[in-house]
């Protein structure tokens, strides 16, 4: 299912690597647009939950704007975040906001080549990976990529910020 990145037209994200010069590979899957959780993406190309992370988009109550990844059958600890990020509190921004801060939609959320560079922050286990799978700026196109790599293009903040799903 990987192909190269000429397979597609290029999104902003690949742009932004291309000029990086970061090496990536992509992966494309159909899209469901009845789930496009990072869960689903994982199952249907056949990786590990683990290292298929979910860019997530929220507004702290200091700072505005921030990105978090996270790995797929994780949940997002709010808390963390906040104090991680200098925020008494962090929340989702409204879906009817997405696009217009970021120029993604849902779904098709990337960290890398958004319309603002917004502060990311990044689930601590992540650099301990050999790669990551991350969604490209599209729905159904993920980056196969060096974490180190992201955290470097991105200026990312590694910390505990999410929890197994289903865990306190």
């Amino acid at each position: 299912m990987a192909g190269s990145s000429k397979d597609v037209k290029k999104t902003n994200a690949a742009r932004r690597l291309d000029e990086l010069n970061i090496p990536y590979e992509i992966i494309h899957f159909e899209a469901d647009e009845s789930d496009l959780s990072a869960e689903k993406a994982a199952d249907d190309i056949g990786m590990p939950r683990e290292v298929v992370y979910k860019t997530l988009v929220l507004r702290g109550d200091r700072t505005g704007v921030l990105e978090a990844c996270i790995p797929a059958g994780f949940e997002l600890d709010l808390k963390q975040l906040a104090t991680l990020s200098g925020n008494n509190n962090v929340a989702m921004v409204p879906l009817k906001e997405l696009t217009a801060l970021t120029g993604y939609v849902r779904g098709g959320c990337s960290p890398i080549g958004g319309r603002k560079r917004y502060p990311v922050y990044v689930f601590e286990d992540m650099t301990s990976r050999e790669r990551i799978a991350i969604n490209a700026g599209s729905r159904g196109v993920l980056f196969l990529m060096s974490p180190r790599d992201l955290v470097e293009v991105t200026g990312a903040v590694t910390g505990k910020i999410a929890r197994a799903a289903g865990r306190a």
